[in-house]
């Protein structure tokens, strides 16, 4: 073989293996490719369940998060309800005495309007201090208070008596941040302890006395029979005043033991459906004419529903009472205006009367007093015609109270309860 063709095999021999080279590295570089991708799509793989994951758990974060969300909208619209459900009144006051909760129910007791701004306790209750104090009290003390009876001051309040009980409010830790309180009205149950009372009192009152008046009408009767057989026109006449004078006392004395065992006597009721109305303006008829001669008048006004009682029991009561007022205004030497106002408590299911009149008016001192047998403040009263009204309205259940009218006179009201409708 020639020199030439040495060079070129070792020349052919070069080539493939620069071929072979070529070739391997192009071999292995597509191998380490394929091991890329693959890594790859495991890397993909790994990152797409894990995104999944993610997004399954925050959707069950969220779904959680709506469930407590309604839950706590739902207690919290529970809570309300049950504020403003509550026949008691609530009242919820922070250490800063600031008012953060008040019920309806304890506006309506407390006579507040619906849009009053709570604001302080003080400043809220200025009409009621007594149940601002027990509120006071607990804030300063830490310690409640359990079923307190506050009487209210003022004549015009909703609420006369209120059962309150006060409590601290602590947090977690103990700590107070305030006080709750829950009152309730007692004023009608107040009252029927008072109407028991009354019942009772003149029950006893009865009792000791009946038997005392008929004696003491036998001997009044025996000292005005001798009276009447002496015959004055045979007595000398320096006697026949004193004769007379025994005559008209022992029929005073015997008219006011008539009128004691009257309100003495228990109460023995007929019970009918009365018109109120038709009772009313009887009574006013009786001195309507004594008023107009006198330059006054009566006047009645209002409504007046049926209620269950006894008409002879209650017109003796009103004629009492209207008879009683023209004497105030004659004694007061002013022309009688009278006005009997009515009216009907739907809530209540109560009757209400009011006899007002412009004479000089019943002082404090005396308004506890009046109804009381043989007070009077009449110069010839026996004491007794407002103590049998007060008989007849506790006996029908009712109540009687004293106030000023608004020219300045005497108001006496009465409350009857309503007579049930017949079904």
């Amino acid at each position: 073989m020639t020199q030439t063709g040495y060079a070129f095999l070792g020349l052919t021999a070069l080539v493939a293996a620069l071929v072979g080279i070529v070739v391997f590295a192009m071999l292995r570089f597509m191998a380490a490719a394929r091991d890329a991708g693959g890594h790859r799509r495991e890397s993909g793989g790994e990152a797409a369940f894990m995104t999944a994951a993610l997004q399954e758990a925050m959707t069950k974060v969220k779904a959680q998060e709506r469930v407590m969300a309604e839950r706590a909208e739902a207690s919290e619209r529970l809570s309300s309800e049950i504020v403003v459900s509550l026949t008691a009144g609530l009242l919820v006051v922070d250490l800063d005495r600031q008012v953060r909760i008040l019920n309806p129910a304890g506006r309506r007791m407390l006579g507040l309007s619906s849009d009053e701004p709570p604001g302080s306790h003080r400043e809220l209750l200025k009409n009621a201090t007594p149940l601002a104090d027990v509120i006071e009290e607990c804030l300063r003390t830490g310690q409640p208070i359990v079923r307190r009876a506050l009487e209210m001051p003022g004549q015009h309040r909703v609420a006369s008596h209120l059962g309150v009980t006060v409590s601290p409010l602590t947090g977690p830790g103990g700590n107070p941040h305030g006080a709750i309180c829950l009152f309730t009205d007692l004023t009608n149950v107040i009252d029927m302890e008072e109407q028991l009372r009354l019942k009772d009192s003149l029950a006893r009152v009865g009792e000791l006395t009946a038997g005392i008046a008929h004696e003491f009408r036998n001997g009044l009767a025996t000292i005005h029979g001798y009276a009447r057989l002496l015959d004055l026109e045979t007595l000398p006449p320096t006697y026949r005043p004193y004769v007379e004078g025994i005559r008209q006392e022992t029929e005073s004395l015997g008219q006011v033991v008539t009128n004691f065992l009257t309100f003495a006597r228990p109460a023995q009721l007929t019970l009918a459906p009365v018109d109120l109305e038709a009772i009313v303006e009887r009574a006013a008829e009786e001195i309507r004419g004594d008023a107009r001669a006198r330059g006054g008048d009566v006047t009645v006004r209002g409504s007046f529903p049926t209620i269950e009682g006894d008409d002879v029991l209650l017109r003796q009561a009103f004629s009492n009472l209207v008879r009683n007022a023209l004497e105030a205004c004659v004694a007061g030497s002013r022309p009688p205006s009278i006005v009997i106002d009515g009216s009907i408590d739907g809530k209540q299911g109560t009757a209400r009367i009011s006899v007002l009149d412009n004479g000089p008016g019943i002082d404090l001192g005396s308004r506890e007093r009046i109804f009381r047998p043989f007070f009077t403040t009449k110069k010839q009263g026996t004491g007794l015609g407002l103590a049998l009204v007060l008989k007849i309205v506790v006996s029908h259940n009712g109540r009687i109270g004293v106030g000023t009218s608004p020219s300045g006179g005497a108001s006496l009201q009465i409350s009857l309860p309503v007579a049930a409708p017949s079904r």
